[in-house]
């Protein structure tokens, strides 16, 4: 579907019929799109990756998201209208949720998604919708972090967002981007369970006595916890990040480990089964999607996989087949902009069948709560002034969702280089981060949305030839390794300055080549250059903020504007279909 294509669809009277008024304001406008009858005896509710997002936000679904080997082709590596083929509904609404396709055209006439007000509106419906017993509310993590207010307050105020909307477990990752305390006592004022089969103290840490779920375990969390759900058992495990000391500061949690623990989880799924007689087994994950794949694929005795981390936003559940039978493994894609609604029937030995939706949240659709509108407003009342700050005005659209570089991303390296006078410019290729749109002004708050986080710090020093492509090298082999357990979930790294070809399909050490200044000189592998970067694992840099800097750049510009995205050259994916408008537009 081009541009022109897309227009003629909202111009032609299919929009009518399709969207039964959805572009109105009120509550009554959208019951087509968010009334589900339910079809079971349990419902389970998931979010998962919302970031610290309390506001409606812009959020552009990627133009690249390449799968490698098995997951070429498969959810949730299908992009633009390659996705769109896959979906019953294919209304421009629903493309615009679910795709990149004429963002800022659909984003000017939908309006924003998400927003904890609006969705507290929505979980109250769909749980209403079935008697009092039977449903749970299932948050797959990544929700303290990405916000200022989020970091200012150590990720409480997402504690009592995600209280007053009523979730019932959780587990996590960028949570524990805090210290362990301040991660504990956040888990104390959670009025939930919070469970992790995956995270264990260490030998020394167990000696030293520090506090754990269970000592003969080692579990410093509940590895999982039985719901009885009109009259049904579902048992919720949870699977937090496995690689968070490595993506992650260690410094941060020293005393805990992780890792996917697959035979752990197989064993503890086989003692749940046979100990709790369960009607279901659900496992609550952070793995990534291609990762959840794989593990549903050996380990047998799950039911569903309700995952996160990747941010993928998945319509449409894989169904994977396993020794046991067959494991559901869906994503429920990020910032609050979606809520994924699973209802399950049983039969006399266990799950029968399912029925699922990803419902995108439209924040035009849904009345935002009135007690959760007074929270957030009360959350963000001390810091709106410094919030609200105007720094620049885009002239184009700004993201950061892909695997390249997005326009945030250049923005940022802009930045960086810029201020820090510096030839090259890393940045982590995270994938949180609202959209602005052309014509809006960057405030701080948008700013913090895509640097938030508690080593912001940036550094500047000289790096070999030789360093710059070894650290691509080793980056790309984390997104493009085809056994999904080598890979970590995040992007390629951003670079400003810096170009270079990139074959995400050759081997480990092969995959880069013809690097390139921005002038257009070659990289010489013996030589050094000037880098400037943030989000350092290993160490703390002594460097100013990220949104410090990138703030100066923006005061001092006024405007910004992109000339050029500076996206690599790839090769051997021109047919993947996880691959959309390359190089991306700036519309």
């Amino acid at each position: 579907m081009n541009r022109r294509e897309f227009v003629e669809l909202l111009l032609q009277g299919a929009v009518v019929s399709g969207l039964g008024g959805y572009a109105g304001s009120s509550l009554a406008s959208g019951k087509k799109l968010y009334d589900i009858a339910p079809r079971g005896q349990v419902r389970l509710l998931h979010i998962t990756d919302t970031h610290a997002q309390l506001l409606p936000i812009h959020f552009r679904e990627p133009n690249v998201n390449l799968g490698v080997g098995a997951a070429r082709g498969r959810m949730p590596h299908l992009v633009g209208k390659n996705l769109l083929r896959v979906l019953d509904d294919r209304s421009p609404l629903l493309a615009h949720a679910f795709t990149h396709l004429d963002f800022t055209e659909a984003a000017e006439k939908f309006g924003r998604v998400g927003g904890f007000a609006h969705l507290r509106t929505l979980v109250k419906q769909l749980r209403g919708q079935v008697s009092e017993d039977a449903s749970l509310l299932l948050d797959g993590g990544d929700t303290w972090q990405g916000s200022g207010t989020a970091l200012w307050t150590r990720g409480m105020d997402m504690v009592g967002a995600a209280n007053l909307l009523g979730v019932d477990v959780m587990t996590g990752h960028w949570e524990f981007t805090y210290l362990e305390e301040e991660i504990l006592s956040n888990v104390a004022a959670f009025n939930g369970e919070f469970v992790s089969q995956n995270t264990r103290a260490t030998e020394d840490a167990l000696f030293d006595g520090v506090p754990v779920y269970d000592e003969d375990s080692g579990h410093v969390f509940k590895p999982y916890t039985m719901k009885t759900v009109n009259g049904r058992r579902v048992a919720i495990i949870g699977q937090a990040f496995p690689y968070t000391p490595i993506a992650n500061p260690k410094r941060f949690i020293p005393n805990w480990t992780f890792g996917i623990r697959e035979s752990e989880l197989a064993e503890l799924v086989s003692t749940v089964r046979a100990t709790e007689l369960p009607d279901a087994v659900v496992l609550l994950s952070h793995n990534g999607m291609d990762v959840d794949v794989k593990l549903a694929s050996r380990v047998p005795g799950i039911d569903f996989i309700l995952g996160g981390h990747t941010h993928d936003g998945v319509p449409v559940p894989l169904e994977v087949s396993n020794t046991g039978g067959v494991t559901v493994v869906t994503n429920a894609g990020s910032n609050g902009k979606f809520l994924g609604v699973l209802d399950i029937e049983f039969g006399t030995r266990g799950v029968s069948g399912y029925h699922y939706k990803l419902l995108p949240i439209f924040s035009s659709l849904i009345a935002p709560d009135v007690k959760m509108q007074a929270y957030i407003d009360g959350v963000r009342a001390p810091y709106k002034k410094q919030l609200d700050e105007e720094l620049a005005v885009a002239d184009t659209l700004l993201y950061r969702r892909g695997n390249f570089n997005g326009t945030f991303d250049q923005l940022i390296c802009d930045g960086l280089r810029t201020v820090l006078n510096a030839e090259i410019a890393l940045s982590p290729g995270f994938r949180w981060g609202t959209s602005v749109l052309p014509g809006e002004a960057i405030t701080m708050d948008r700013l913090l949305d895509q640097t938030c986080m508690t080593y912001p710090e940036t550094y500047v020093r000289d790096m070999k030839g030789d360093e710059l492509k070894l650290i691509l090298e080793s980056v790309a082999d984390n997104l493009f390794n085809a056994d999904p357990y080598y890979q970590q979930g995040g992007d390629m790294v951003r670079t400003g300055g810096l170009n270079y070809r990139c074959d995400p399909l050759a081997d480990m050490g092969r995959r880069i080549s013809d690097m390139t200044l921005a002038n257009g000189k070659s990289i010489d592998a013996s030589k050094s250059y000037r880098v400037s970067g943030w989000a350092t694992v290993a160490a703390q840099s002594a460097g100013a903020p990220v949104w410090e800097v990138v703030a100066q750049y923006l005061r001092d510009r006024k405007t910004y504007h992109i000339d050029k995205l500076e996206s690599p050259i790839l090769k051997g994916v021109s047919s993947n279909p996880g691959i959309s408008d390359y190089p991306p537009g700036f519309s």
